[in-house]
């Protein structure tokens, strides 16, 4: 006999749990899966290796490292993208890099999984014995807020209008912190070509030390190179991943709000099924009823 998939487990493609059979109940969830994003850490890891390598096989690896050159991009950079933001938001901006690697994640299938199963149940037994299945979400705070209020007999109108509230302050607070990573990519080759034009002054000033002028050209051509890196193989890349990742978990709570709305409303969970999978993308729909 095929192993029926979990309400909460992540279902294959298309799958039909088939009608009249028994579906299985909710297991607790303590906190939405922290996922390794592997694909962030050997994307950066072989960015930066493969540029080290070639550093490394053409000569003297000393010659990429330049005190001042440092101390013009990633000070200027972190400086200036300051005065755009404030301290806590570029401090900040530190914790969501991390998020970009290790990031909770519910998967989208397996919250329509969830959510089916939690209004086939208000369907069966009423809106109030969803009370007793709170405890096992408990990891979904969106989600426990919702049903909250649809148990405590908010109307629909004012469910929405609520959730909807939180999906903008979240939505904004992730804008937040990839506005941060992206204008540090647009400020720090800014300030390699800054750190250029102050080692081209030192060198012509002291042309007639030649002595100076390997030092300075070595600043001129060095924080070109950190701004380029920095900008192209780090902020850049992660502020494109943190949107995605917004994108993705934007999408689960979408989910959670078309249920929670279907079971304030008293819908059929059929129709509910019918709305989840068109948020799905085609290949991760689900087949809850026949």
């Amino acid at each position: 006999m095929m192993k029926q998939p979990t309400a909460i487990g992540r279902p294959a493609t298309g799958i039909n749990l088939g009608a009249g059979r028994e579906r299985p109940a909710l297991t607790p969830v303590q906190s939405r899966k922290m996922t390794t994003d592997f694909a962030t850490i050997i994307g950066l890891g072989g960015a930066f290796g493969l540029i080290a390598t070639a550093v490394i096989l053409g000569g003297s690896p000393q010659a990429f490292f330049n005190g001042p050159a440092i101390l013009i991009v990633v000070g200027g950079t972190f400086a200036t993208t300051t005065i755009c933001f404030s301290f806590s938001d570029v401090c900040g901006s530190q914790k969501v890099i991390l998020r970009t690697i290790f990031y909770p994640v519910t998967d989208p299938p397996a919250a329509a999984l969830r959510i089916l199963h939690l209004a086939e149940t208000a369907r069966k037994q009423g809106v109030l014995s969803l009370q007793e299945m709170l405890p096992s979400l408990a990891g979904e705070s969106f989600l426990c807020h919702a049903l909250h209020m649809v148990i405590d007999g908010f109307s629909a109108e004012d469910v929405e209008k609520i959730l909807r509230r939180d999906l903008e302050a979240t939505r904004a607070r992730h804008v937040k912190s990839a506005s941060v990573l992206h204008k540090a990519a647009e400020v720090s080759p800014a300030m390699g070509l800054i750190g250029t034009l102050v080692g081209l002054v030192q060198m012509l000033s002291h042309l007639d030390e030649p002595s100076t002028i390997g030092p300075s050209m070595a600043v001129a051509l060095l924080t070109t190179f950190y701004g380029a890196l920095l900008a192209n193989l780090l902020f850049s890349p992660l502020a494109s991943k943190l949107e995605r990742n917004s994108r993705e978990e934007a999408l689960v709570d979408q989910i959670y709000l078309m249920g929670a709305l279907s079971v304030g409303r008293q819908e059929n969970p059929r129709r509910l099924e019918m709305l989840l999978n068109s948020l799905l993308p085609p290949d991760q729909r689900i087949k809850y009823f026949d």
